[in-house]
């Protein structure tokens, strides 16, 4: 950063001052390719965005803003909540460098309770809430919903299956036989005992567990006592699984109804985020986070920052438990209670059982980062060993690999995995349908060279002037030599000369730990087999492999459930549906003659002209 670039953002920013809104609202400062540096929220933009020009009072941070800013958006809202909301989604939106950023933002999951049907079905839900029914959630992982449906289906019993198997089932399945199920579909269940266990359902995960732990004990005791001892069996082994699930909550009445604790601590400048989900007065998991952000930034502007990002596209709870006090906790406050309709608290306890639980929410934050530091370190270690193997200037901020996958040619898919300091980067992961017709089958030369000329001459196109973080320090080809002439005369072709290449080969007889690594201007070579980096290319290449063959295995799939009546001109769903009932099959339609095809209800005879002409050009 040089004098005359910050004196350069000082006057754009004062020039956008003349014109600044003086009510509430969020700016945007954007850089010289018009991507977006910064957000913020203000209850004055123009007495906000002019605090930007007192030099004196900016940190190095900010001073770096300031002087790769070139131009600036507002928006203006009614309120100061509001603005903090429009705040928190722009940041998760445009993912600006000198903000406070929430990663891996991945929806939750719920358990469904569905009423949309005669047979209520419970089932695991991710996504829009688009059957009608009770949500219950979130839960922090998977693991945790699995968990959970696992005890209803001994306690409960309730369908998990589809509408469509429900309907289908002549004979009972394998979770009737195991008592996971009740089994509605072949009548092994009345109506009202069904909506019973519907009913019990709902009141444990609504957090009514002693109403029906104290039911189904004295259904065991009625049964025993009228010596129907099998029946007894059955309710005794449903209160032993509740009871089960319950000793499996660690924090059970020390916490409200509904809250989410979430702690927050610093170590070696990263800040660790730990998560616990109470619901229903059940402890439904925990997740930890490390959010992207300055090592200058304090614990409390961290925790400010992802909270209002981690609400923004989430359902609030009733009352959200923190470890350190948020610079503006009671605007958020008000600004959550808004969007949910319902009072939302949030509070920092000083004593009590809340204080204990958020401390060990805590002491688990802060055992995550020293976790993550020590991966960090490793992975920094792994990397300078990489640069040196390759004769690289400094350790790799980003490394490419690409694999291609494909049965004799067909369905063919390129895929490239990505790799840097934190490990795999699972967003940057890209496929490429491979689309030149002119490729002989199996040509993966071919393939490569079609992979690399689209990924860069897009690369050329978006990030020229490699400003935005995408461009690679080393590109590994899963290949031998010849995958990487293909590479290096594609890149040649582009201008970019200044990218290290490596390919990887099996080595003699495919064996791991042989592996063979072949450079332009060096020979083949190989590293000893103890090597943690040769463990580690190794690592990325097998990550390359199956996304790429994951990608060609779900083409595939695809593939298989079209018809050839798909591309029929004229030839819609119901026409198709009609052809199908009418012959049997897709390949009987291809063997038809114009008059069998006119015959079928729907189809006239210039309709049926055209799918013979279609099948027999």
């Amino acid at each position: 950063m040089s004098a005359s670039s910050l004196s350069d953002g000082i006057a754009v920013i004062r020039t956008f001052v003349k014109t600044a809104p003086t009510t509430p609202g969020v700016y945007r400062m954007l850089d010289k390719n018009g991507d977006v540096l910064y957000v913020g929220k203000a209850k004055n933009i123009q007495k906000r965005v002019t605090s930007y020009t007192q030099v004196a009072r900016l940190n190095n941070r900010l001073q770096r803003m300031v002087s790769t800013t070139k131009s600036m958006v507002f928006v203006t809202t009614r309120t100061e909540a509001e603005a903090l909301l429009l705040e928190a989604s722009l940041i998760k939106r445009f993912k600006p460098t000198f903000n406070v950023l929430l990663k891996d933002d991945k929806s939750f999951p719920y358990i469904l309770l569905r009423t949309d049907h005669d047979w209520p079905q419970i089932t695991k839900h991710r996504g829009a809430r688009r059957h009608k029914g009770h949500y219950f959630g979130p839960f922090a992982s998977a693991g945790a919903v699995n968990r959970t449906m696992n005890t209803l289906q001994k306690v409960f019993q309730l369908r998990s299956c589809s509408d469509n198997t429900l309907e289908t089932r002549t004979r009972v399945c394998l979770l009737y036989q195991i008592k996971r199920c009740s089994g509605p579909c072949v009548g092994k269940v009345k109506d009202g005992e069904y909506s019973d266990m519907v009913s019990e359902t709902r009141a444990f995960l609504e957090g009514r567990n002693t109403d029906i732990q104290k039911k189904f004990a004295d259904a065991m005791q009625a049964s025993s006592d009228e010596m129907e001892y099998e029946t007894a069996a059955v309710f005794r082994d449903r209160l032993n699984a509740l009871t089960q699930i319950q000793s499996h909550q660690t924090i059970v009445n020390a916490m409200v109804d509904e809250a989410d604790v979430i702690a927050a601590a610093k170590v070696g400048g990263q800040v660790g985020i730990q998560l616990f989900f109470f619901r229903a007065g059940q402890n439904w998991g925990h997740r930890a986070y490390f959010p992207k952000h300055d090592k200058g930034d304090d614990v409390s502007s961290v925790l400010t920052a992802f909270v209002a990002q981690f609400y923004d596209n989430k359902p609030a709870p009733k009352q959200i438990l923190l470890s350190h006090s948020l610079e503006d906790q009671a605007l958020l406050a008000t600004a959550l209670s808004e969007r949910m309709e319902r009072k939302v608290r949030i509070d920092v306890p000083a004593r009590g059982k809340k204080y204990d639980t958020v401390r060990e929410a805590e002491r688990n934050a802060k055992e995550a980062v020293e976790r993550k530091l020590a991966e960090t370190a490793s992975q920094t270690k792994l990397l300078e060993g990489v640069a040196e193997k390759f004769d690289l200037d400094g350790p790799p901020s980003r490394i490419e690999i690409y694999d291609n996958s494909h049965i004799q040619g067909s369905n063919a898919v390129g895929g490239m995995v990505v790799a840097g300091p934190d490990g795999f980067t699972k967003n940057s992961y890209r496929k490429f349908n491979i689309k030149d017709t002119d490729l002989s089958p199996g040509d993966d030369f071919g393939m490569m060279r079609e992979v690399m000329s689209r990924r860069f001459s897009r690369l050329l196109k978006e990030d020229e002037d490699r400003s935005r973080g995408h461009w690679p320090d080393l590109l590994v080809i899963d290949g031998g030599r010849g995958q990487l002439s293909s590479v290096m005369e594609t890149l040649e072709e582009l201008g970019v000369n200044d990218v290290t290449v490596v390919a990887i080969s099996k080595g003699p007889d495919r064996n791991a730990g042989r592996e063979q690594f072949h450079m332009p201007d060096r020979g083949t070579f190989t590293m000893p087999l103890n090597d943690p980096v040769l463990y580690y290319l190794q690592r990325l290449r097998d990550e390359a492999h199956r996304f790429a063959i994951g990608s060609h295995r779900a083409r595939r799939k695809a593939d298989v459930k079209k018809s050839p009546l798909d591309g029929v001109p004229g030839i819609g769903p119901k026409r198709k549906k009609a052809l199908l009932h009418h012959f049997g099959s897709a390949k009987a339609v291809l063997g038809a003659d114009v008059r069998d095809i006119a015959s079928v209800d729907g189809i006239s005879r210039a309709i049926a002209q055209k799918i013979y002409d279609h099948f027999h050009e």
